[in-house]
């Protein structure tokens, strides 16, 4: 195939060397940015498809967008509610709710993973925050620590895949497509990844009977709900805020984010567990967030207009559909493309790296640009618990101390069932636009 590209868009050293320098410096461990930056400078050196005076602009116009604002903001809230201690009511309302159940509070930290991503946008910083409150009760409960930190990190992969997510946003920016519109049509693959995450995590706990206890009654759950809603019931404004704002219409992604942030800290203030002494640290933790991912997006501008001008996406689309036209092969290509991908480099430098590769193959198939969307973010999100990147293995492992090769062997069923959702995704496109408005199906 790699032979086919060439002779397609006739590739030479101008193409080769920086993919090299890339790969290079990633295996090096350099920073992505850095790595994504070297390799577009060296592309359009060797080129001259872009002057370098041109560079400085296309660096600021890939990051010039009032949608990207909302990442920081999104990052900001989950660090907010994490100290102003509202995460921990989340999990107070998801302990109640599956209290009802053998294996409750394993359903309940799966649960309490979609609540935080349901606010946050992020997989990393709901597997440390989930992490922190639940890994120790959840060994306590009889669950082996391997297997506890694989529920936690399997769990925080909705992060990425229940909106508002960072991920779509990204995507949203590279593609040209609306959030909003991302956000609404991952509402469903997001709870069906969710649901096959507690029903995998509820069959496992049955087969090795690691959470004892039994179950309680109706009157006994109903009381038992009905008090942590009681006392924790304000937690779910923020998320109220978010979801009604964006899906109403009444609020763009950023502005439900700066809503959120601003909400959030009055509750703190309110509650009384949040000081103006705590805002250095947060808005520290935010921006070293931020600054890992505004960086890759700025630098893979460039990138992006060289390959296009040498007509890398083309190419790769002729050369694949050289080798086969039939659709489902081809989709099947490009979810092992993404999951690969997954495995071996973050969310985002795949997203502004493959995307507008892979855009243009979907369009070949006929797949709806949403359906693709939802696809390869999905997709990418299997990533999240697959060695040897893993980020969400090492959040948890970093929390615990626990070996990654014995969380990712515990991972397994949970990486298995994930694949069963992004295969249902590519080929059934109403799981992605079965919610939206009939312009975009």
């Amino acid at each position: 195939m790699w032979q086919q590209i060439n002779q397609t868009v006739e590739l030479g050293w101008d193409f080769h060397l920086p993919v090299i320098l890339f790969v290079s410096l990633i295996a090096l461990a350099v920073p992505v940015w850095a790595a994504i930056g070297a390799g577009a400078i060296v592309m359009l050196v060797m080129s001259g498809d872009m002057p370098l005076s041109a560079v400085g602009e296309t660096l600021f116009s890939g990051i010039d967008s009032f949608a990207l604002t909302a990442v920081p903001l999104f990052i900001l809230t989950g660090d907010v509610l994490v100290r102003t201690g509202l995460s921990r009511k989340f999990l107070d309302v998801a302990e109640a709710l599956t209290s009802f159940a053998k294996g409750g509070f394993g359903s309940a930290t799966v649960l309490v993973c979609g609540m935080f991503a349901a606010i946050s946008g992020s997989d990393a910083a709901g597997a440390a925050a989930v992490g922190r409150m639940t890994i120790s009760r959840l060994v306590e409960s009889g669950y082996p620590r391997p297997y506890a930190c694989a529920l936690v990190a399997a769990g925080a992969c909705t992060g990425i895949l229940i909106p508002p997510s960072i991920a779509y946003i990204i995507i949203g920016l590279v593609l040209g497509i609306s959030a909003s519109t991302l956000f609404l049509a991952a509402l469903i693959p997001g709870l069906a990844i969710l649901t096959s995450i507690l029903i995998t995590n509820i069959i496992v706990n049955r087969i090795y009977n690691y959470e004892g206890g039994g179950m309680l009654s109706f009157a006994e759950w109903f009381t038992n709900l009905g008090r942590s809603l009681k006392s924790g019931w304000y937690a779910f404004i923020v998320p109220g805020i978010i979801f009604y704002g964006i899906f109403s219409g009444r609020l763009t992604p950023t502005e439900a984010g700066a809503t959120a942030v601003v909400v959030t800290i009055i509750m703190g203030f309110i509650l009384r567990t949040l000081k103006f002494a705590d805002f250095p640290a947060m808005l520290l933790s935010s921006a070293k967030v931020n600054g890992v991912i505004l960086p890759i997006i700025a630098f893979s501008a460039p990138l992006a207009e060289a390959l296009a001008i040498m007509g890398v996406p083309q190419g790769f689309v002729n050369s694949v559909t050289s080798l086969t036209d039939e659709p489902w092969v081809l989709i099947l290509l490009m979810i092992a493309i993404l999951i690969a991908a997954g495995c071996v480099m973050e969310t985002t430098p795949n997203i502004v790296i493959l995307a507008p590769i892979l855009k243009p193959l979907a369009d070949n198939i006929g797949m709806n640009e949403i359906q693709f969307c939802i696809m390869m973010v999905t997709a990418l999100g299997v990533g999240f618990i697959t060695p040897p990147l893993g980020l969400n293995l090492f959040v948890v492992a970093g929390i615990t101390g626990e070996s990654i090769l014995r969380i990712a062997w515990r991972a397994i069923p949970f990486v298995l069932v994930m694949l069963i959702v992004v295969l249902l995704i590519a080929y059934i496109p109403a799981i992605s636009t079965t919610l939206l408005p009939d312009i975009y199906k």
